[in-house]
Order: C-alpha cells, then structure tokens, then sequence
C-alpha cells in the first residue's frame, strides 16, 4: 500500500510541497510549482490503507486518532497542501472519484430531514457545551460568515457590520415591524433587530442548549417583551409576518426539503414584507457534503449551488429581488475562529478532551480552507412577494448601514 499511496502522491502534488514521514521513519518530499507547504508523520500501515481506500474521510480520522500527525507548525499548512492540491488535481486519486460519485448518488438519503431527525442533526452540533462557543465566537455568539467591509476589521466589528448589513436589506424603516427569525441560534441577531432597530422579533431554532441562552439574554437586556423564542421546526409557523431572516440554518434544511421551506418563507411572509435568506453555497455545480464532516460536524447538511436554490424560490411564488454572493468573508471569519481556538485550547480540552480538540481543529482550518482554495462561498438572497416592496436601486442598503454606524457611534 505505501507503494501505491507514494505513486499517488507524486502525481498529485504539483502545487506546493508535502514531506512524508513514513511508519519507517522514512522521509520523502512530493513537490511541483511553488505554493503552500506542510509536513505529516504516518505511523502506522493501517492508517496508509486508510488513506488509499476513502481519503475524504480517513485524512480526519487519522488525525483524531493521532495515526497521522503534522509537524510542529499544525494542521492547517498540512491541509493547505492537500485541499490545494485536490482543487487542482481531484482525478488523481481514482477511490476519491468513486467515493464522491456514490455520495452524489446517495445524498438524497443522507440529508432526509424530517422533524425529528432535524431536531437530533441539530443537537448533534449546537447543543454542546455551551461555553465551548463563547471562547472562540465573538461575544455576541455569532456562529456565521462576519462582513468586512475593509478586511481589516476585528471579529466583533465584522459580526456587527453583519447584522447591519442583513438588517439594512430588511428595510426596518419603522418600528414594530414583526420579524420571524428561523434558526435564531443565541439570539444575537433577534436581539440586534429588536434592540436597534424596534423590531418584535420571534425566534425559532431545534436547539434546547441555544433556546434556554436566547432566552436569558432576552431578559438579561429587557427585552423580553419585544422579543420571544420558541423550540420549532420552520414547517410549522403558519403565523404571518412583515419580515423574515434566516442566516445560517439553510445549510441544515436538507436538498429535499427546499421546496418546503420557501413555501414557509411564502406562507408567513406579508404581502408586502421582505425576506432575507443568509447561507453557506458553492460556486462550482451542485455536489455532496464532505463525508468526514457530514459524520463528525454536520449530519444532514448540505451547502447548495445557486442553480439548486433558485428553481424552489420559483416555485413558491417568491421573487429574489437582490443576490449577493460574499467570498472571503467566511474565510476570514474562520480564521479569527481558529486563533481564538488556539488560544483557548488548553480550557477547551478541559471541557472535553485532546481527540475533541483536534476534531475542532480539522473542521475550522478545513472549513477556512473550502472558502479559500475551493468553491466555498455565502450567499444572501433577498426575497419578497411583490417587486415593488424594495427601492430601485441597492443604495439604500448602504445609507441604512451608514446611518446606524452614526448612531452606534
């Protein structure tokens, strides 16, 4: 098996430089043109099986479990390599064509999201310890792409002039507009829009770790009476209301299930109201969910081409009166992520244990690395049921983001 992986690696690392250390002890360096470089250790011939056999998911795996370790600069120089590399030269490695061609065959099955399961995908993730998040998100809890408008931003600048931006496409130009919140998370965003912008905000999420935070920031800032939070599936409001924000939960909400869900947005949304749909997407065609984070990370989701998001927003009868498709924003979001991550390593093993951290530590350079190297990108897609209910033109967008920095300030 070493044989065969060494002839595979050497026809596909024409970007950058990989250094190997073999279970021998062996060193070996596959390199092509220049561009980023990482050095691994292997120490064992199972975990080179591994490798050869379903490299999507062993890579993780062998991470985890210590039988593959990078040098002392980390994962991320490792992964940068790799993801580089297999961007370019994915036709290289024949089992990964044959493990991808059966996942696209099987993704139906895999991100079949009725409530139930829904519920359970989601505590698979959100309700973990709760103050694992609140040492590397900023302090809003913001668990989504930040918006930099610059690039230089600092997380809790970038998390802010976020929610302006989503707030300013929702055109809250009076107060006590009702606002339905699907996948509000802890809060931050339903507390923003009720806080700043005198919005009555519900919010709907399927975590019971999230739910009882919203809840407690609501009454910690007073605001309970303008903002309520619910433990509910989205395919049961049939409330109606003047605007409705999703950001981040359309990843979860499964391919087959789109339909269903802008139907929702349809039913609830005013005639003259305004949605805002905030999501992770791809800029390359329709594909399947990486195995190793759909089984660790994110059972269930799926992150969609446009062309897979479109043709249900048609049929609903809703118009996309605005797209904008953001690139770098979540790398760099990511990237202030990992850090904080780093930074706090030693508290999170405390809470959980060295094969956690190095999970978490795969998933953010991974992840930073899809945006940066890949297709990876976000979109925000602006919806409404008449074409008139948004101005003309984009630049209210900027003179609303503008004008709630002034007041801030």
């Amino acid at each position: 098996m070493r044989a065969i992986l060494d002839a595979v690696l050497k026809r596909f690392i024409t970007i950058g430089r990989l250094t190997v250390r073999w279970p021998d002890g062996r060193l070996q360096s596959y390199a092509g043109r220049p561009g980023p470089e990482g050095s691994l250790a292997i120490h064992t011939n199972g975990a080179i099986r591994r490798l050869m056999l379903n490299p999507a998911l062993a890579v993780g795996e062998c991470y985890m479990d210590g039988t593959l370790t990078p040098d002392a600069r980390g994962v991320y120089d490792v992964l940068d390599v790799l993801v580089t590399n297999f961007a370019a030269n994915s036709r290289e490695l024949p089992m990964a064509q044959v493990w991808q061609t059966l996942r696209q065959l099987k993704r139906k099955i895999d991100q079949h999201n009725p409530a139930g399961r829904a519920q359970r995908n989601v505590a698979h993730h959100y309700d973990l310890n709760g103050r694992l998040y609140s040492l590397f998100l900023d302090r809003d809890r913001q668990y989504s792409c930040a918006y930099f408008p610059r690039g230089d931003e600092t997380l809790e600048e970038a998390q802010a002039a976020k929610k302006r931006h989503i707030a300013a496409k929702l055109l809250l130009t009076r107060p006590n507009l009702t606002v339905l919140d699907i996948g509000c998370g802890w809060g931050g965003m339903a507390l923003t829009l009720a806080r700043d912008y005198g919005a009555r905000v519900t919010g709907i999420t399927l975590s019971t770790e999230q739910l009882a935070e919203a809840r407690n920031r609501a009454a910690a800032e007073g605001l309970s009476d303008r903002v309520t939070f619910e433990l509910v599936d989205y395919r049961a409001m049939a409330q109606r209301f003047d605007r409705i924000v999703s950001v981040g939960m359309f990843e979860h909400v499964g391919i087959g299930y789109y339909p269903a869900f802008f139907e929702t947005v349809s039913r609830c949304l005013n005639p003259d109201g305004v949605a805002l749909l905030h999501a992770i997407g791809r800029s390359d065609p329709p594909s399947a969910t990486n195995p190793w984070i759909a089984k660790y990370i994110f059972p269930g989701g799926y992150c969609p081409a446009l062309s897979e998001v479109l043709p249900p927003i048609e049929r609903s009868g809703l118009v996309a009166t605005d797209i904008e498709v953001l690139r770098l924003h979540y790398a760099e979001t990511l990237r202030h992520w990992r850090r904080r991550f780093t930074a706090n390593r030693d508290a999170i093993a405390s809470l959980y244990d060295e094969r956690f951290c190095r999970m978490w530590e795969f998933y953010l350079c991974g992840a930073e690395l899809s945006f940066r190297r890949e297709g990876n990108m976000v979109f925000q897609i602006q919806l409404a049921h008449d074409q008139t209910a948004v101005p003309l033109t984009r630049d209210y967008i900027t003179a609303s983001e503008r004008q709630m920095q002034r007041e801030k300030a």
